[in-house]
């Protein structure tokens, strides 16, 4: 068993030590305390050994063992005053009710002062050792610069330098107090601003950054981490936010550095919720989730559960994901009886109005949908089959079933779509808008746009790659597009929710759009490599139906703002009943036949701002023209189905 097990019981050796040690001195040396004083060596040696029992009261009362002294700091060095001082005291005021002959005041003040310098000695030099250690062998280790010289870079310093497990070397701080610039902070110097950062660092060794900026907001951060993403080849880690440490404040700060994340480079404050709304929105109805073992269903359970429902129903037909999420609430919260799991697919309309006829619920969030663009490029009728008659289905069971509020989720895609999937969700769109004043239930719909580290997304591709060593691929390195996280896409869902009093479609300001290629870019620097030199990026060509840019509206100016300035809400045409039974139909003839083409010319007609990707990017891979059905061919169609 190593030495470091015993540490303890060696600290408490060597401060024994030291407190005996320092008594006998000033016993052979001090005037004050004569040597006839006591009448026998006995008397004496019981007075040393009460004293220090009153001293390691105190200190064992404010564990002051109980600290790792190599990363001790101005507290720890008080708390060891604090066991100190009252242990005299206590001293003094006993001592005469045991002994009838005990030590002068004096020579108590002296031995107190040399015992706690001996300690408070044998502690920083216990440190200076360690630091000599850790710095004695430099070969191999990792230049760094710190980014803050604040007390978290000051801390993270700390515990680089003393962790004899660290491969790191820190050489330098970046700061914006200028105050700070030209300084050194044990021993390390501070070389200059933040925005000085890429001229400094360019001739250096260093190979790695670490921002330790805990209490800068998002937009600092970003803009931090978009002049560190200047550099090639340094690998850049970062510090969570302040309040993140706190709730971990028992754990080395150095353990809390995470990679950058996609989301640390939006360059945008994260949506907030408006928690009283949403709660009175939740808090005890019964709720049904579609497709709740997905990424944005399974966030959406997590977030309700929060808000205390009479009961949440999670419906998916993969029974994986809904066990994963059934089990992870069942862990947080218990096995509690108000939280259902039913395997079922939206696509079966008498599975579905069991289900409602069972649970009755209040408010359904349907998130079950085919989602990837190039699989319903190839598979049109499962995207018009599980999106369109599966979403007609639960709205159906919702109106018939008396559902308060429905809220579907939507997708940029559905706006002016180039592909199958964005036709069949703005498609969705409609069924709910020709709702309007038939059915008593409010239908709403939230569109967003793509969502970080949902199955199937850019960013956990990049980093597979990335970590592969290449290469990185992106489809065109013109396309743009808008990104936020899962929690906030929920947050959205839910806040649009609790504020919907109609059938209304919902649109979140996501800041600037995205360039995927500056993405990809950033992440390789970022991961301490070099874009085009240590990883490639390989420019794949368009996906069937992708397209260059996304768009959240329709018409750009026909919006309203809510009481939430990031939320908006974008004011839709009105589609009769009768215009959507002719659209079905439409639909339901081109199903029968089974054949592709069909099918897309089928959902052209129902669906007039579907356009071929190949017109609106500006690009005929085959030089040929692509046909869209003319007015003359829907009117015709309807005229046959009517």
């Amino acid at each position: 068993m190593g030495i470091r097990h015993y540490r303890k019981q060696i600290v408490f050796f060597a401060d024994t030590m030291i407190f005996f040690g320092s008594s006998l001195f000033l016993y052979a040396f001090t005037g004050d305390l004569s040597h006839s004083t006591f009448a026998s060596p006995l008397s004496l040696s019981f007075n040393f050994l009460f004293l220090w029992l009153c001293v390691l009261l105190f200190q064992f009362f404010f564990h002051s063992y109980d600290s790792l002294w190599r990363y001790a700091g101005s507290k720890e060095y008080f708390v060891l005053l604090l066991g100190a001082v009252p242990g005299f005291g206590l001293y003094i005021v006993i001592s005469p009710l045991i002994f009838s002959i005990r030590l002068p005041s004096l020579y108590l003040i002296a031995a107190m002062s040399l015992t706690l310098v001996g300690m408070i000695m044998m502690r920083l030099l216990y440190r200076v050792y360690r630091n000599h250690m850790n710095r004695g062998n430099l070969t191999g280790r990792i230049p760094l610069a710190i980014i803050g010289a604040g007390d978290a870079g000051t801390l993270l310093l700390q515990e680089l330098r003393l962790n004899s497990d660290s491969n790191y070397l820190p050489v330098c701080f970046f700061d914006d107090d200028r105050e700070k610039i030209g300084r050194s902070i044990l021993g390390v110097k501070v070389a200059g601003t933040i925005a000085d950062l890429p001229n400094q660092l360019k001739n250096t060794p260093v190979r790695e950054l670490m921002v330790a900026i805990p209490s800068a907001s998002d937009s600092r951060r970003t803009e931090v981490l978009q002049i560190c993403a200047q550099l090639d080849g340094v690998r850049v880690r970062i510090l969570p936010s302040a309040l993140t440490l706190l709730a971990h404040e028992d754990k080395p700060i150095a353990t809390q550095l995470r990679d950058v994340r996609i989301e640390d480079l939006l360059g945008r404050e994260p949506v907030q919720l408006d928690t009283a709304l949403v709660s009175s929105f939740l808090y005890g109805k019964v709720i049904l989730v579609t497709g709740g073992g997905g990424s944005i269903g399974s966030e959406l359970c997590r977030q309700i559960f929060k808000h205390k429902p009479k009961k949440l129903i999670i419906v998916d037909i993969y029974e994986n994901n809904a066990y994963d999420i059934q089990q992870e609430l069942r862990q947080q919260y218990g096995n509690t009886p108000n939280l259902v799991v039913e395997i079922a697919s939206v696509r079966d309309a008498q599975r579905i109005n069991q289900l409602f006829d069972r649970y009755r619920p209040q408010v359904v969030f349907h998130a079950a949908a085919h989602k990837h663009v190039p699989l319903m490029e190839h598979s049109p009728q499962e995207a018009i089959q599980n999106n369109i008659f599966g979403t007609l289905n639960v709205v159906s069971a919702a109106d018939r079933f008396g559902v308060s509020k429905f809220v579907q989720i939507s997708t940029d895609k559905a706006v002016n779509p180039t592909n199958v999937m964005g036709a069949t969700k703005r498609f969705c769109e409609m069924i709910l808008q020709s709702m309007k004043g038939v059915s008593s239930t409010d239908f709403v719909a939230v569109r967003f746009g793509n969502v970080l580290g949902s199955n199937g997304s850019v960013v956990p591709l990049f980093k597979r790659q990335i970590a592969e060593g290449g290469p990185v691929t992106v489809t065109d390195k013109r396309i743009i597009r808008y990104f936020m996280t899962i929690p906030e896409a929920a947050q959205l869902v839910l806040q649009a929710g609790a504020m919907a009093h109609k059938n209304e479609v919902f649109v979140l300001d996501m800041g600037e759009p995205v360039k995927i290629l500056t993405l990809a870019e950033s992440l390789i620097r970022l991961s301490g490599y070099t874009p085009y030199q240590d990883i490639p990026i390989v420019e794949t060509g368009l996906r069937p139906g992708e397209k260059l840019y996304e768009e959240l509206l329709i018409i750009s100016n026909n919006i309203q703002q809510t009481e939430n300035k990031k939320i908006f809400i974008e004011r839709q045409p009105a589609f009769s009943r009768e215009e959507m039974v002719v659209k079905l139909a439409i639909l339901q003839e081109a199903m029968k036949t089974g054949d592709p083409a069909r099918l897309r010319t089928a959902l052209h007609m129902v669906v007039p701002s579907f356009q071929e990707a190949e017109l609106v990017n500006g690009q005929h891979d085959d030089g040929e023209k692509t046909i869209l059905p003319q007015p003359q061919e829907y009117a015709q169609a309807v005229h046959a189905v009517v």
